[in-house]
């Protein structure tokens, strides 16, 4: 009878000296010589909170397998040993080591468990964010052409980041933003609508919480599917997100033919707009109050974003962090009053 299989642990919670199988992505292999002209490979595995490190000298037993057969962005199931070395960081010693099969898959493994996500779950997020725009656009037509939008770009959204580096840059982050920003927007636009009511024409809410939804729809179409190596594609590296969003709007409404003409026109203009300055990508400057509101609330939840990254994962000692290269600046930690 042969031995059950230990039930695997997680590399980030492993103490050094730990023992077990773990599940691990290959996010890195590189090639390297020695001075004596020997090659080496240098390889960094890693789940969603720790990356540790492998060599592969030529003489070991791992060199041929590595060359021939290991690649980046595979997920690989190993038996092997964790350890911290003073100089070189987190280090395992590998015993075993496979590609991720069938059977892992059936026994659980979500690659979305070994690479930086979304901290809420996706499918309430989706749940969610359908709801709003079935129950707060009023306008029967747009809300049409938003639910059907949400409809097609659905298994993009539910993984896409919102950005590469900036802002959201992890699987799901699209739509945690989409649905954080629309939720400012309902606040905004319920506020602005009774703080003016003389204001003519009126402030269309039903414009607002569309433009939300669809401001960054395009990026579904400018990043590629793959979970672990996101990259953008063709269209998005010849186009852009703007572009992108906006032909998704024309594109869909043409196609369901009843969305009033100069309603798809507005929100066109909110969804190549709403970065508000050229120097930002923005083709035109916002020229309505719901395109304002929509470029406020998604600028301030992008900023708010990258400031609670910084603090959160800043390991500096002191009142500030590490300067953060997006955001170019120091954050003061110091506000424990």
């Amino acid at each position: 009878m042969s031995k059950p299989k230990p039930a695997p642990v997680r590399l980030c919670e492993m103490t050094p000296g730990q023992a077990g199988d773990f599940f691990v992505l290959l996010a890195e292999r590189t090639r390297g010589s020695r001075r004596d002209g020997k090659p080496f490979f240098t390889c960094r595995f890693r789940d969603a909170q720790r990356t540790a490190a492998f060599m592969v000298w030529s003489d070991g037993p791992w060199y041929g397998p590595c060359d021939a057969e290991w690649r980046e962005g595979a997920f690989y199931r190993i038996r092997g040993a964790y350890q911290e070395h003073p100089t070189y960081g987190p280090q395992i010693e590998i015993e075993r080591i496979r590609p991720i099969d069938d059977e892992d898959k059936a026994a659980g493994f979500d690659p979305l468990q070994w690479i930086e996500h979304t901290r809420y779950d996706i499918d309430a997020m989706y749940d969610e964010l359908w709801q709003l725009a079935e129950t707060q656009i009023g306008d029967v037509p747009l809300r049409r052409l938003v639910m059907t939008i949400l409809d097609r770009q659905k298994a993009q959204l539910k993984h896409v980041p919102a950005t590469l580096k900036h802002f959201y840059p992890f699987a799901g982050g699209l739509l945690e933003h989409l649905l954080s920003v629309t939720h400012t927007c309902l606040h905004l636009a319920d506020k602005y609508v009774t703080h003016y009511p003389e204001l003519q024409p009126p402030l269309n809410r039903d414009l607002v919480i569309a433009g939300a939804i669809l401001h960054d729809m395009g990026r579904t179409i400018e990043f590629n599917d793959d979970l672990v190596n996101v990259q953008p594609t063709v269209p998005g590296r010849l186009f852009g997100h703007l572009m992108l969003g906006r032909d998704l709007v024309r594109d869909t409404a043409r196609e369901l033919g009843d969305v009033d003409p100069e309603l798809v026109r507005l929100l066109e203009h909110i969804v190549i707009t709403h970065l508000s300055l050229p120097e930002w990508g923005s083709p035109r400057l916002p020229l309505i109050p719901e395109c304002l509101i929509v470029h406020h609330a998604d600028d301030l939840d992008a900023k708010l974003e990258m400031y609670a990254r910084c603090l959160t994962n800043d390991k500096e000692p002191g009142d500030f962090t590490a300067r953060d290269p997006v955001l170019g600046r120091h954050l003061y930690k110091g506000r424990g009053v």
